[in-house]
């Protein structure tokens, strides 16, 4: 498959920054991140790479200012944000990410992001699917996020894996007030669940596959 699921470590962290940035309107700083992956063993989070950037990839050089504009480039960056940021094929190929905790028995999902010009590819799908299976990894028996309340496009996806409404979180989202649901599967290791999931993980898949 064209796409691969790999743990996020430190050096992934300024290419993850700035997908973020083109994908939310509020962001968390870097330190977080790094934080996140030093100190907090309770968090679980994967970056989500296209081998076909990997290998087109180009490494900036000392080469004139014209030379470089004219080049083209596989991502679109920051605005204005000249692309000497990515620095590797392993940076440059990075087009989504997202993390979990476990809480005890319940993985909570606190972030899920595509770069803009990857989505409507099933990406999305796939890092939710990974972190799934993360969540099985580590013992979980449920799966719970928070998501906006005007994001109809990310609830349906919810939905799809079985996630139900079970409240609302009030102003949540600190850019404009918004509030937030709250989302729940039920139990994942249930036969039901499970069998539910594994058919849709293998029809993503395949998507894929036919795809790349």
């Amino acid at each position: 498959m064209r796409y691969v699921i790999d743990r996020m470590t430190m050096s992934d962290v300024p290419r993850v920054i700035e997908i973020e940035r083109l994908a939310y309107p509020s962001t968390w700083p870097p330190s977080a991140y790094r934080k996140e992956l030093q100190d907090n063993r309770w968090a679980h989070y994967i970056v989500l790479r296209d081998k076909r950037l990997a290998e087109e990839f180009v490494p900036m050089t000392d080469e004139p200012e014209r030379a470089r504009k004219s080049r083209p480039f596989p991502l679109s960056l920051l605005p204005h944000r000249p692309a000497t940021s990515i620095l590797s094929s392993e940076l440059a190929a990075i087009v989504g990410f997202a993390g979990l905790w476990l809480m005890v028995d319940e993985a909570h999902i606190t972030t899920i992001a595509t770069h803009p010009d990857f989505r409507r590819k099933g990406l999305g799908e796939l890092l939710l699917v990974s972190l799934i299976d993360i969540a099985y990894e580590i013992g979980a028996r449920w799966v719970t996020l928070e998501v906006r309340i005007s994001n109809y496009p990310a609830q349906n996806l919810y939905r799809k894996y079985g996630f139900r409404e079970a409240g609302v979180r009030r102003r949540y989202y600190s850019d404009n007030q918004e509030d937030a649901l709250i989302m729940w599967t039920d139990e994942i290791n249930s036969p039901a669940y499970q069998q539910k999931y594994q058919e849709l993980k293998a029809t993503l898949f395949k998507r894929l596959e036919t795809e790349s």
